[in-house]
């Protein structure tokens, strides 16, 4: 008799049983997912954001000192970079965020007007700055919200520089952003005779020998000339910085919350389900159910609950996306799409979220005896 009560008939039972708490439930924590998805998508997207800089530019490797925004490097470290065998190019940067208006701020880079990441850059009108002049180049982005062309000035913490160039880069984190001469950008920064990190292009790696294993060789020469630096790999400088990893924690800490909200609303739905369903239970155990039998039931139905909901989230952080990539103010950063590994953590998520619910109501369950059970009204 027990063997021909299936898990599945009772789970999809219960869950019709109650629609509107089950409708309720999806969608709690379908908010929640949907939340992680469009939050973790949108600083996955900004990661390669940081990416697209260095991989546009060619830049092979970052020499720095402390953290990313609160690093600084004598300047004269650029000729003992130059003279290693293994540097092709050294490009001395400075990265500063300014406000430019009360309502707009953005990145201002400061390189020399020789430097290789200039060349990755698309002058779509005007010329490049010139050293040692108040000069700035903006990038397309950042002019349309400014209004602002080629000759035009522009403000900077009370001095005015000429707009030379709009441009456009590779990444909305150069196309919304300002760049000016080092010289100047030390001046208005206090960094005179600093910088922030020093951008290194190799040479090709020589015959023979691996990409992967020139570069390490390259880390260890670079930092064997330059004591208490550290050469840093682009690619794992575009994901290793504070901007990007204040963008993930806040993805994830506001992920987490919500998804709390949604494991709390499961959590309730199966307390609700295992209180209203005790004589059934009994009559289970009556039966010959053992206790596993019942909680293993208790938690395939809220594991499908945070299933359903994970489908749920997904489609509604896809939606989310599609919008963000919609609108002008931020189509240059979101793409309507969505990656299998964030699709995995979601769903996995989701799975884990309905474990963690049904636990303890599952747990309750299971320890009801078929007498007790029986007697509850």
């Amino acid at each position: 008799m027990a063997n021909s009560l299936s898990f599945t008939g009772f789970v999809l039972k219960n869950l019709r049983r109650r629609r509107l708490r089950t409708l309720l439930t999806l969608t709690g924590i379908g908010m929640a997912v949907g939340a992680f998805v469009g939050l973790v998508g949108f600083s996955s997207a900004f990661q390669q954001q940081w990416t697209r800089i260095y991989s546009s530019s060619g830049t092979d490797i970052s020499v720095i000192q402390g953290t990313f925004l609160n690093t600084t490097l004598n300047e004269s470290a650029i000729a003992k970079l130059t003279g290693l065998p293994v540097v092709a190019q050294a490009s001395p940067t400075i990265y500063n965020l300014m406000d430019l208006t009360p309502d707009v701020n953005a990145l201002v880079y400061g390189w020399n007007a020789d430097a290789f990441q200039l060349d990755s850059l698309q002058i779509l009108t005007g010329r490049r700055f010139r050293d040692g002049l108040r000069e700035v180049m903006l990038g397309d982005l950042l002019a349309q919200d400014l209004n602002k062309k080629p000759g035009d000035t522009l403000d900077l913490q009370g001095t005015r520089f000429k707009v030379t160039a709009i441009y456009h880069g590779a990444s909305t984190l150069e196309a919304a952003a300002v760049i000016m001469p080092l010289d100047q950008l030390q001046q208005l920064s206090g960094m005179e005779g600093k910088v922030s990190t020093i951008d290194v292009r190799l040479r090709p790696a020589p015959a023979g020998e691996a990409p992967e294993k020139f570069l390490k060789r390259a880390q260890a020469e670079i930092q064997d000339a330059l004591p208490g630096m550290r050469a840093v790999p682009a690619a794992e400088r575009a994901r290793d910085n504070q901007f990007v990893r204040l963008a993930q924690a806040s993805a994830w800490g506001t992920s987490l919350l919500a998804l709390l909200i949604g494991i709390l609303g499961i959590a309730n739905t199966m307390a609700m389900s295992v209180f209203e369903r005790t004589r059934e239970i009994g009559i289970l155990r009556a039966l010959g159910w053992k206790r596993w039998q019942v909680l293993a039931h208790i938690e395939i139905e809220a594991v499908l609950l945070g299933l359903g909901g994970g489908f749920v989230g997904i489609a509604l952080g896809w939606c989310a996306l599609r919008v963000l990539a919609s609108l002008p103010q931020t189509a240059s950063f979101f793409a309507a799409t969505l990656h299998w590994p964030l699709l995995a953590k979601a769903v996995g998520i989701a799975i884990l979220a309905g474990l963690v619910a049904g636990a303890l109501p599952a747990w309750r369950a299971g320890q009801l005896s078929p007498v007790d059970a029986l007697r509850h009204d």
